[in-house]
């Protein structure tokens, strides 16, 4: 089987912009659960994150789980997101070992950083968010299987 893949690249200019772009992103993907996040350091993964928590009603506190490996907050709703950072693990068999498997089958919202370090774990129905850095802003690239 042959799969074909689509994106969409959306500039924010500013911080303040991305709460906007997380609007968009929920919009265009109403039925997406598993979100991978790329980037190099600081590109902005955790406040894109941040931004999209905020737009799913989570009124508390968010940061990067990234001693914890994974964080649990609730949204409007009662709905659960899960914020995962795989930047400290040495291996997949760590992700697994967390029950990453049971968090991705859940139904419930998984935000993960740092994907690469996990490849071999991610469902094909996962949704690539690329951050890139520019002296105009923000690139935010959506990529999903049709």
């Amino acid at each position: 089987m042959k799969l074909f893949f689509r994106t969409v690249t959306i500039l924010a200019p500013t911080l303040s912009d991305l709460a906007a772009v997380a609007r968009e992103m929920l919009k265009r993907y109403p039925d997406q659960r598993v979100f991978a996040f790329y980037g190099s350091m600081g590109a902005g993964k955790t406040t894109f994150i941040k931004a999209i928590c905020k737009e799913l009603g989570v009124e508390g506190p968010t940061s990067s789980p990234s001693f914890s490996i994974v964080n649990e907050y609730k949204g409007a709703g009662g709905i659960k997101l899960y914020h995962f950072d795989f930047y400290r693990l040495k291996s997949e068999a760590e992700a697994s070992d967390i029950g990453l498997e049971e968090y991705l089958d859940s139904g419930h919202y998984c935000f993960m950083e740092w994907p690469e370090r996990i490849e071999g774990l991610l469902p094909p129905n996962h949704l690539k968010i690329n951050i890139k850095e520019s002296e105009t802003g923000r690139h935010i690239s959506f990529s999903s299987c049709p």
